[in-house]
């Protein structure tokens, strides 16, 4: 970072106040961006897949003995835990498709449940059907209308 000698002598950084802005502006788009989309919904959806893609496919060791829970149900939930990242994605770049996003959103997250390891150990259900919620309950705002004249 650049040092400016101030006004009464002293060093002040001259990068600072621009960084600001910066992040101002772009603090202020993503505000706008968010408000536009449901963001929550697409956030739990793509959250809902991330345990279901990874338990089916770890190796944990409980001290000696180590568990696999690899089965054969792996397919599944690579199936299902790309749908709801996809999913999730679809509901933040076109949210005109909420409602079918949020729907398929709940019947993945339940079917989870006996082809996913109890659905990433109840983790990915549990966000899956908030994030479907929030999408089918979500509502477009409403463009403001100009007053009507007199």
């Amino acid at each position: 970072m650049l040092l400016t000698p101030g006004p009464d002598g002293p060093a002040e950084p001259a990068e600072r106040p621009r960084i600001r802005r910066t992040a101002a502006h772009v603090r202020r788009r993503f505000r706008a961006w968010r408000g536009e989309r449901p963001f929550w919904a697409g956030l739990f959806t793509s959250a809902a897949g991330l345990p279901i893609l990874y338990w089916p496919y770890v190796n944990l060791d409980m001290g000696a003995v180590p568990l696999a829970m690899s089965t054969t149900p792996g397919a599944g939930s690579l199936i299902i835990g790309v749908l709801l990242i996809t999913l999730g994605l679809t509901l933040w770049y076109q949210p005109h498709l909420r409602l079918f996003a949020g729907i398929t959103t709940l019947l993945l997250a339940l079917a989870s449940l006996p082809v996913a390891n109890l659905g990433g150990l109840f983790l990915g259900v549990f966000a899956g059907l908030i994030g479907g919620s929030l999408a089918c309950s979500w509502i477009p705002p409403v463009a403001d209308e100009p007053p009507a004249a007199g």
